[in-house]
């Protein structure tokens, strides 16, 4: 009986910020990747935790990916982490509104022998960028930009995947702020609204991962 009280106990707390830190925290990164959320946080960039680029990398390995779309540069670690797990012929489609971040997004993956061929780095609007691409193309598309356009993001992302593709959201716990119904700040707002759409998309299968800041994981009807 106790044993039984314990364990319901357990499920009620839930997990403490030590465990949450040791999950995210618990696959080492490779040092590009390291020294990329570092520079990230220098210049004042969105900087992924550690557990979100292992999860970029486990998926995109999980799926062969040879083609993907990040929505969100930074300095490199997402597309570091990516590389880490695509086919090697792959290609990084790589879109930011900050053309100096993308600059050290180049001399990063240079740094790690990629070939050039193997990534686009784009400056400029996301949302002008994504109306060119192509409908059905790419395995993933990564979604990391502004948080007031993420259900334009979705809405492209899903014109965007082929059949059993993947699209990725980060940070969809955001500051603490999504999982607070009273908080009602736009970010907050949006995140949720853009939550429940593709819920109640019949043609994904969604996960919500606590890791870094929250990764939303949706996989399209094959």
């Amino acid at each position: 009986m106790s044993s039984s009280r314990s364990s319901k106990n357990s499920a009620r707390d839930g997990l403490d910020s030590r465990s949450l830190s040791y999950a995210d925290d618990l696959i080492p990164a490779v040092e590009a990747v390291r020294t990329a959320r570092e520079q990230a946080v220098l210049s004042g960039a969105p900087a992924l935790s550690n557990g979100a680029c292992a999860t970029l990398t486990m998926l995109a390995r999980a799926l062969d990916a040879q083609a993907v779309v990040e929505i969100g540069t930074s300095t490199g670690a997402s597309g570091l982490a990516f590389f880490a797990g695509m086919n090697e012929r792959g290609v990084l489609t790589s879109i930011d509104a900050q053309a100096q971040w993308q600059v050290q997004a180049r001399q990063a993956f240079i740094a790690e022998r990629i070939p050039t061929r193997r990534f686009r780095l784009i400056p400029g609007s996301p949302l002008d960028v994504l109306n060119n691409l192509r409908d059905g193309a790419y395995d993933i598309v990564f979604i990391n930009g502004d948080k007031l356009e993420y259900a334009e993001y979705l809405d492209q992302a899903l014109r965007l995947l082929r059949p059993g593709g993947l699209v990725i959201l980060n940070e969809v716990l955001w500051r603490n702020k999504v999982a607070d119904p009273s908080d009602e700040e736009d970010e907050a707002l949006i995140i949720r609204e853009t939550l429940t759409a593709a819920i109640e998309n019949e043609g994904l299968t969604s996960a919500l991962l606590p890791v870094g800041e929250g990764l939303f994981v949706a996989v399209t009807a094959r």
